[in-house]
């Protein structure tokens, strides 16, 4: 085992994706759990898995400190990491895949950032310790996604085993906005790594209108508007399936908020991919505080897709009719 100080400016930073799968250690269950889920999956996409523990250092009250008592505060915290990584290696048993572990000074949530700027995925808790240890508090893996440069999984307790190996479909919520339809591409390329068989299930959401926006006049058709959402919905399954001839794709357009509407989905999903923004208005399924709301409630993992440029994009308006774009993206 080895631990280091990382750096992502350095040019030995430059490999493509070389830390793998990343996920963050602090000791906690649900950190376990998170590298449990990580360690699956660096193995499917055969990427070497990347155990990474933080830690900062208290800020005393008196001005003048100690520098060596400051010295042996950082050994004693950098050495709790060490024996916090030592002993998640030791849970996750013998594999082939492999692993390596790194202790940071550092805010947790800057550090997993520095990281994700060369890793294939970053895998971390909702929620974790807290102290100088705590890694993986609600703040830091809310703030993830948002700040990450590569897709983010945050894998509740419980949750790093089920639905492994059924047929169980990765699930991605749409709502029509361009980060819907990255997030729409890697769930279709997650599901094909899975198997065969696994299917991917394409749902959107939409609010009822009349309880949710009470100045609209009455005789707004709201049948009418779900069906023209679900035409959308179809035009973009269409244009995905002609991308992913081969994969297994079902749509479903449900009435219902759309965290509430997601969190359903992900009890039975083996995979739930948001974007990290979406629209507004009535059909605004993944913008920020509802992909944070759908990772802290999923009962099942999450995974969270920044906006990339894609060629695959170019295309979608030869498949039929989107829902409108919000303006400002």
């Amino acid at each position: 085992m080895t631990d280091h100080i990382h750096d992502p400016a350095t040019p030995e930073n430059t490999t493509k994706k070389k830390h793998g799968v990343v996920v963050g250690v602090d000791g906690s269950k649900r950190a376990l759990a998170a590298a449990i889920w990580a360690l699956r999956e660096a193995k499917r996409i055969n990427a070497p898995l990347t155990m990474v523990s933080a830690y900062t250092l208290p800020i005393f009250p008196s001005v003048a400190v100690d520098a060596a008592t400051g010295g042996h505060e950082d050994s004693a915290l950098a050495q709790s990491c060490r024996q916090i990584l030592e002993a998640t290696q030791a849970e996750l048993g013998q594999t082939d895949v492999e692993i390596r572990t790194a202790v940071e000074l550092g805010d947790p949530g800057s550090v997993l950032v520095d990281y994700s700027y060369d890793a294939e995925l970053l895998v971390a808790g909702p929620r974790g310790r807290g102290g100088f240890l705590g890694l993986l508090v609600g703040s830091v893996s809310r703030g993830l996604p948002a700040q990450a440069k590569c897709p983010v999984v945050l894998v509740p307790r419980g949750a790093e085993e089920s639905r492994a190996d059924t047929d169980a479909p990765v699930v991605v919520a749409s709502d029509g906005s361009h980060q819907g339809r990255v997030a729409m591409l890697r769930a279709a390329e997650e599901t094909q790594r899975r198997s065969s068989s696994c299917r991917l299930r394409v749902v959107s959401a939409m609010a009822p209108v009349s309880s949710a926006v009470e100045w609209l006049p009455s005789t707004v058709d709201e049948r009418a508007m779900f069906d023209e959402l679900r035409d959308k919905v179809n035009a973009g399954v269409a244009w995905l399936q002609s991308h992913f001839p081969d994969l297994k794709i079902e749509s479903e357009v449900v009435d219902g908020v759309p965290v509430d509407a997601i969190v359903a989905e992900s009890e039975s999903a083996r995979l739930t991919v948001v974007g990290t923004r979406g629209l507004g208005g009535f059909t605004g399924a993944l913008l920020g505080s509802t992909s944070q709301g759908i990772a802290a409630h999923a009962r099942g993992p999450v995974m969270i897709v920044p906006y990339a440029e894609d060629p695959r994009l170019e295309d979608r308006d030869e498949y039929g009719p989107m829902i409108d774009q919000d303006p400002v993206l």
